[in-house]
């Protein structure tokens, strides 16, 4: 018999809490895709005069101070929630749909980075192939896949992240090898990846800026929080998450740097030279390394985890679409539709997939920067919904303790945040800025001029009912 969501919904099912400290650390390190270093390299070295861990290591001091406040917030509001959840519950509905909507671009964008990445390794395995070729046939089949069935893929992701961190381990050795072989910088102990005669502040903090969105997915273990077996886990889990994330791309980055001292050895021949740095230095640094087999062996494990990681931000697009459309946030018939045959969000799933096609058009520079705008607006005001909460909402600013750890630590977070939001590029600040006027508009509407309250970003409702539905069709 076929089983609908509001039946579910009505019943009041609630999330199963099954998963455990690592099975969340494992979610939230899968989604933020480790071998997107490699990805990445090229354009971060030329942006930060080779000293990515340098960039690297910026960005996790500023990642720990903001993970540091989700764990705070999502311990007193712990919804499956979000960077929209918590500064709508702290601070007012209508801050907390602005902060949604900017947010949207970090979801709606994510899956057409993993296709772009995805896309750019199968052009360097057969260069013969137009890219857009590659595009067509990754949506069609992720997107069919995720609309056919949406069910939980957690033991399938620790295994595809174990084995992307096994080849990078492996990629670590060899670089170790050919270092102590004289081949790079000829050391396996210097400071030049971290500071030579040539480094500017200012270009370390544009780097930083570049690698934010590789951070990205700390705070989606945030929407787990009403599946930990313990809620209390949460902070925990979101912490280790960016330590443990943070400490995997600063280790590579390091010893990739060493080996691979100078960007403009990723330069190639050809129509266009630059074909790798704006798209991945991957299969570049794979085959400096460990010739074609390692290039085969480490563009698998990045195809692998982007591949993981690309179903997780799609289904996560599509979930998050559905919620906003059944809480009228969005036109409700189209995004808030549910097939009553598959019990998906279909309509939302074939959109994602739709802007996804995009990654035939744009390099992962441009699309990471735009990504960055949405995430970093989020973090900024994920630290403020901390002083709101619980400094003013709470009232805790009376003792030295609360003045630090409600005022004092998310203002650092916030400030931080702050200065690399201001180096983000022109391009990305245009963008952005633009799509966060679309939203003061939309919101205009939806309020008609303030004069009513926006619709509720409600998580808990539809979300239960949809994994009811899900428990159920497992079940069968």
């Amino acid at each position: 018999m076929t089983k609908t969501l509001m039946p579910a919904a009505q019943r009041g099912g609630s999330l199963k809490r099954s998963l455990g400290l690592w099975a969340i650390v494992g979610l939230g390190l899968g989604y933020m895709t480790p071998t997107v270093i490699f990805d990445t390299f090229g354009m971060v070295a030329e942006e930060s005069n080779n000293v990515v861990p340098l960039g690297y290591l910026v960005a996790l001091v500023v990642m720990t101070f903001t993970a540091i406040s989700y764990g705070k917030i999502s311990g007193a509001i712990p919804s499956a929630g979000s960077a929209y959840t918590y500064v709508r519950e702290s601070m007012h509905p209508n801050a907390g749909f602005m902060v949604g909507w900017v947010a949207l671009i970090d979801y709606m964008l994510l899956p057409l980075v993993n296709c772009l990445i995805i896309r750019s390794y199968l052009e360097a395995l057969f260069p013969g192939v137009p890219g857009v070729v590659w595009v067509v046939i990754y949506v069609v089949g992720v997107t069919g896949l995720i609309y056919l069935t949406m069910r939980g893929t957690s033991n399938l992701n620790m295994l595809l992240l174990v084995f992307s961190i096994a080849v990078m381990v492996v990629f670590v050795f060899l670089v170790i090898f050919q270092l102590n072989r004289g081949e790079g910088m000829g050391t396996i102990a210097s400071m030049n990846p971290f500071f030579h005669s040539d480094v500017q502040a200012t270009a370390v903090l544009s780097a930083a800026t570049v690698v934010c969105f590789s951070f990205i997915g700390f705070d989606a273990v945030t929407m787990y929080a009403e599946e930990a077996k313990n809620p209390k886990i949460m902070p925990r889990a979101i912490l280790l998450t960016v330590l443990i994330g943070g400490g995997i791309f600063l280790v590579t980055a390091y010893f990739t740097q060493l080996r691979f001292p100078d960007w403009e050895v990723f330069l190639i021949e050809g129509d266009n030279p630059r074909q790798f740095l704006d798209d991945s230095t991957l299969p570049l640094i794979g085959s400096g390394v460990g010739g074609g087999l390692l290039m085969a062996v480490l563009t698998a494990a990045g195809f692998c985890a982007t591949l993981a990681s690309g179903l997780a931000s799609h289904a996560s697009v599509s979930r998050m679409l559905l919620v906003m459309g059944r809480n009228n946030v969005l036109p409700k018939r189209f995004f808030g539709y549910i097939n009553p045959k598959t019990h998906t969000p279909t309509f939302n799933i074939v959109l994602t997939g739709a802007i996804s096609l995009l990654a035939a058009a744009f390099t992962l520079e441009q699309i990471a920067d735009f990504i960055n705008f949405g995430a970093l607006i989020a973090f900024t005001f994920v630290n403020l919904s901390v002083i709101a909460w619980f400094a003013i909402r709470k009232g805790l600013r009376k003792t030295p303790k609360d003045i630090f750890n409600y005022i004092v630590m998310p203002a650092i977070g916030t400030i931080m945040t702050g200065i690399l939001w201001a180096f983000l590029s022109g391009y990305s600040l245009a963008g952005g800025l633009t799509w966060t006027a679309l939203g003061f508009i939309y919101l205009l509407f939806l309020t008609k001029g303030f004069r009513r309250p926006v619709a509720s970003f409600d998580e808990n409702q539809p979300v239960t009912g949809y994994n009811k539905v899900l428990e159920n069709e497992g079940a069968e």
